[in-house]
């Protein structure tokens, strides 16, 4: 999950802080921000997540200055540029596409922007060449876009927006066009620069895996507002609200009944969180990591099917109830279990959400 860790910042330049406040934008009749306002520390990399149509890109082009707003102020470092031109904003963009010069070597790629700045040509190449051994690419310098693999070519794009020095950074789904393996080391790789850089970065991703391990803190949105801004794990642990309980993470709903601020599902009572429904029948939002299945001949579930994922497995279990549940679990504890085996169901005795047994 997301570290906080004091950044070692490169070249002196400390991070800024931005400040997002009641932000509006519409689309027609399509209300894409809907007083969205987040504050993001200096250095911090705040992650966005959140369904397409969510707003979470409108608010980073709003940022980057790409997109106008209907509504609201930005401010960066204390200065309101909510009317200022993109290109005056001093901004590092990065988005999915590389939108690398296919003419440029991978150099001349990333002093392109110092270029426009009319940075003396030493001086690019000299910054040029440090951002591509941050990247690990000072052996590509000379290479062009298409001798390079995707996720070269998008540490290029990463260099290339680094190399300006921004006060903010700004990377809007960079990694979603590369293939699974590919997208776990480069985020890794994108974190570990912008802890060393230490530049304020905000993160637009709908891959909750990424944003809960890359952000310091990571906002769900949803319709344009701002559900919740946490730590990766105090999001996951302890959602504020209906949709994030349900977004984030794999989630069983499970038939139980609410009263006194607890829940009581197969006769365990669980705590209840904040915002959850209090009285009555309600369906328990509990997380499958959190579901203990232990092999019963007496037991009143029953297993369904078991997948491997390597150090772990999926268990679909059959209640007595007929619902079925998903338990998650270390792959040595799931050996005895098999499609038909008897078994019983517990759950870690830790706080749930809980919404209305009707919806």
């Amino acid at each position: 999950m997301g570290s906080a860790a004091t950044p070692q910042v490169l070249n002196g330049r400390a991070g800024v802080e931005v400040q997002l406040l009641d932000m509006h934008r519409f689309y027609g009749a399509v209300h894409a921000l809907d007083g969205l306002s987040i504050e993001i520390r200096p250095g911090e990399l705040v992650a966005l997540l959140g369904p397409s149509g969510c707003g979470k890109t409108t608010a980073l082009r709003a940022l980057a200055g790409l997109d106008d707003l209907d509504g609201g102020r930005i401010l960066v470092d204390g200065r309101d540029i909510t009317h200022v031109p993109a290109n005056h904003r001093d901004m590092g963009v990065v988005f999915q596409a590389y939108s690398l010069f296919p003419n440029m070597t991978a150099r001349d790629n990333v002093a392109y922007g110092l270029r426009l700045r009319k940075v003396e040509e030493n001086e690019r190449r000299r910054r040029a060449d440090e951002m591509l051994d941050l990247v690990g690419l000072a052996k590509q310098a000379g290479r062009y876009p298409h001798q390079l693999s995707g996720g070269q070519q998008q540490r290029v794009a990463l260099a290339r927006a680094l190399a300006i020095q921004p006060k903010v950074l700004l990377l809007d789904e960079p990694l979603s066009a590369l293939d699974a393996k590919v997208r776990r080391q480069l985020r890794e790789e994108i974190r570990r620069i912008q802890l060393v850089v230490g530049t304020t970065t905000l993160f637009v991703t709908h891959d909750q895996e990424e944003a809960l391990a890359m952000g310091d803190r990571v906002g769900v949105m949803s319709s344009g507002r701002l559900e919740q801004l946490a730590p990766p794990a105090e999001l996951y642990e302890r959602p504020k609200t209906r949709f994030v309980a349900e977004f984030v993470g794999l989630t069983n709903r499970v038939s139980g009944h609410a009263r006194d601020g607890e829940v009581d599902v197969l006769g365990t009572r669980l705590p209840l969180l904040a915002g959850s429904e209090g009285t009555g029948p309600v369906k328990a939002l509990i997380r499958p990591e959190s579901v203990r299945v232990t092999p019963d001949e007496s037991g009143s579930a029953a297993v369904v099917a078991v997948s491997f994922l390597g150090s772990v497995c999926r268990v679909q279990v059959e209640l007595p109830t007929g619902e079925l549940i998903g338990a998650q679990l270390a792959a040595a504890d799931a050996a005895d279990l098999a499609p038909a085996a008897r078994v019983s169901v517990a759950f870690r005795p830790i706080p749930v959400f809980a919404v209305s047994d009707r919806g």
